[in-house]
């Protein structure tokens, strides 16, 4: 609690009418909300200070009292667990973005296409996931491999990153060949999206990643208006094109 006391001390002073709103962000959807939260200061003069980190991290220091204002989880359950604890407003969800997962290999390291196929091969030492008490993400890769049959074969090959941020980092480092990652980590490279897979939606349930103001910001106008803007057309197109669907 001393660190967020200190955290909150030190932050600048706003000016004219303008609010901070601090947004605990699920570590996947932190480089699209950096975007987002620029355009939105820019057309309102409100300024966002991101705080990222696994879901479960995050809910885990909200409910110990962190001082943040929105939270945009990458799931629905942990949203909902606050809102009937009485710490979110149940009127101030939504839905902002649905995940996507590949399975992504170091392209040079590997015999054959990325796929499925190589998963039943076995032919590799080290499948990154991240970590299915922490992250959603890692919830659903564990529905992938039980949709492929391959959850018992492969259990002594998994390693886990925290987030799926560290999850990419395993991969993209060397220390796993393959990883089941976020579409949206991969999108923007030609070179790694050459080598991932496109997990088909069926293998898993839908990765909602919901949003809810929270309690303490109850009568903060600017941080309710940021969940707004992330229904606009402007934010959907922008969700959209860093490889995300929208609702």
């Amino acid at each position: 609690m001393t660190l967020w006391i200190a955290f909150l001390v030190l932050l600048p002073p706003m000016v004219g009418g303008a609010e901070e709103v601090v947004v605990a962000v699920a570590s996947n959807f932190a480089p699209v909300a950096e975007g987002l939260a620029e355009d939105f200061a820019a057309s309102t003069g409100h300024e966002i200070t991101l705080v990222a980190g696994s879901t479960g991290k995050l809910y885990a220091q909200i409910v110990r009292g962190a001082p943040f204002d929105v939270f945009l989880a990458a799931d629905t359950a942990r949203p909902a667990r606050l809102v009937a604890d009485g710490q979110a407003i149940p009127d101030a969800r939504r839905v902002y973005a649905v995940g996507r997962l590949v399975l992504l290999g170091r392209a040079d390291d590997l015999p054959t296409q990325v796929g499925p196929e190589l998963l039943a091969t076995g032919t590799f030492r080290h499948l990154a996931i991240a970590n299915p008490s922490l992250a959603p993400y890692g919830v659903a890769a564990r529905e992938v491999l039980r949709a492929l049959e391959l959850d018992v074969v492969l259990a002594d090959r998994l390693v886990f990153g925290e987030n799926i941020g560290q999850t990419f980092a395993l991969v993209a480092s060397g220390n796993a060949e393959l990883g089941l990652v976020a579409q949206a980590q991969v999108i923007g490279d030609p070179a790694r999206r050459s080598a991932a897979w496109l997990v088909p939606a069926r293998h898993h349930a839908p990765i909602r990643q919901e949003g809810v103001l929270l309690a303490r910001a109850a009568e903060k106008k600017s941080a309710r208006a940021f969940l707004d803007y992330l229904a606009t057309d402007e934010a959907r197109r922008a969700i959209e094109a860093a490889g995300y669907e929208v609702p």
